[in-house]
């Protein structure tokens, strides 16, 4: 590793390398004091680390440590207190993480719940204002662009159109980014997303000659599935257009483009008024409606929906809030520049006022903080790949926010589910009992 004397301006060092800039000695006593006084009862898992190799707190080994390559972040620690600038530095590889990502997220919460008083800030500010300036701008060149409006293409592409060959390095070979379905810790996530696409399909009771629509229907694995499978005609809609590219070349491949399978580039709210589907459902889009937009979406689901038909959505929900907390920002600012989450009551009183009736709610907390995990463990095995695809910043960012997803999913500030719905006040098409989801529940037996 390349060490830069102290005589070397923080500017001089280039980005992205290997090399640390260990400051002059008085930037780093006046790093010590700022460390000191922020994380000074802080006894958690991760360690922080100078510029120069000094580990100032936390366990050693630790199974995380935060090294600071530059100064700068812990300048803006003190004069602006605010996590999202650290996370900025973290993108523009200012602050590195090695090891165990997911552990950060304690720090962050200890972070989150420590505010630094105006009397012991400024009696920061001279140490503070010893420390080097700096700039995240590089980071900040990732942030969504301006304007973007709900569920837009706009907004959607920031997310989903990073590359294909980029989602592809992580996910399964199924291309499903929503949460797997595990029947233990143990299952390659491959089966466990094969037995999530059965159990929606089971769930919605599919048979042959039912037509079904799929808002937000990503890469076509789930329209595929259940035209393969169960025998039903599949119309997906999605806003992504390497989505849709990706989506209709597969379609093509499997040879479902007779009739079986359709996937269009589509806003939900552009839905023929006349469209009707015998089943409708979503997973993974929900996220993006925005809870003023609840009305307009359930509305339109309602009214493409035959009657006895079945309605099954699929999204992430938030019982704190924490999407308006420093964590939230940062997502809506570099991840999902439409993100809104709202707590799953407030969902189901929405698909109520709606007019459907709910016939279940299932709870797969766990299971997403299993996927994240996997999806972590994948990307960084194809680390120099991903790089090569998207470059350092993107890679950063996803790991960071992957990792910090599913440290929240365990913690349960995050939950997602899954409502099954029919038309209120119409038959129901389930049965009596739920006994049929659990027989051949496991889509490995169900392969070609």
């Amino acid at each position: 590793m390349t060490t830069y004397p102290h005589n070397t301006p923080p500017e001089a060092v280039p980005r992205g390398t290997e090399g640390s800039w260990a400051g002059p000695g008085p930037a780093l006593g006046a790093a010590r004091a700022v460390l000191a006084a922020v994380f000074g009862d802080y006894r958690g898992p991760v360690a922080l680390q100078l510029p120069d190799g000094e580990i100032v707190r936390g366990l050693r080994p630790a199974p995380c440590t935060v090294k600071f390559r530059r100064l700068y972040p812990l300048r803006e620690l003190v004069l602006h207190q605010d996590l999202v600038r650290l996370g900025e530095a973290c993108l523009a590889g200012d602050i590195e993480i090695h090891g165990d990502i997911e552990r950060l997220f304690d720090l962050v919460d200890y972070l989150d719940g420590r505010a630094l008083s105006w009397p012991r800030r400024l009696s920061l500010l001279g140490n503070a204002l010893r420390l080097p300036k700096g700039s995240t701008e590089a980071a900040r060149d990732l942030r969504a662009g301006a304007g973007a409006h709900r569920n837009s293409r706009r907004s959607i592409a920031h997310h989903y159109d990073v590359s294909n060959d980029f989602y592809r390095l992580w996910l399964d070979p199924e291309m499903v980014y929503s949460c797997a379905y595990f029947r233990d810790p143990a299952q390659p996530l491959a089966e466990a997303q094969r037995d999530k696409l059965d159990y929606l399909c089971r769930k919605l009771r599919l048979a042959p000659g039912q037509r079904l629509l799929d808002i937000g229907c990503g890469w076509g694995g789930l329209v595929s599935w259940a035209a393969r499978h169960y025998g039903v005609e599949a119309h997906g809609i999605t806003l992504s257009t390497q989505q849709y590219e990706y989506a209709r070349e597969r379609i093509r491949r499997e040879g479902l483009d007779d009739g079986r399978v359709r996937v269009e580039l589509r806003d939900y709210r552009d839905l023929p008024f006349t469209a009707r589907y015998d089943r409708i459902v979503s997973v993974g889009m929900f996220e993006h409606i925005g809870v003023a937009n609840y009305p307009a979406y359930f509305g339109t689901v309602r009214r493409a929906l035959r009657p006895g038909g079945l309605f099954l959505n699929h999204g992430i929900t938030s019982d704190s809030g924490r999407q308006s907390g420093p964590t939230g920002r940062f997502i809506e600012n570099y991840v999902f520049p439409d993100g809104e989450l709202a707590t799953i009551s407030d969902v189901c009183r929405a698909m109520e006022r709606a007019g459907f009736e709910l016939i279940d709610s299932e709870g797969l907390r766990p299971h997403y903080a299993l996927t994240l995990r996997r999806w972590v463990a994948a990307l960084e095995s194809r680390r120099e790949e991903a790089v090569a695809l998207v470059g350092e910043p993107t890679y950063r960012l996803w790991r960071l926010y992957m990792a910090g997803s599913a440290h929240y999913f365990e913690q349960g500030d995050l939950g997602v589910y899954q409502v099954l719905a029919g038309i209120a006040r119409q038959p129901l098409a389930t049965p009596l009992r739920r006994n049929d989801l659990y027989v051949n529940s496991f889509a490995t037996s169900r392969d070609p």
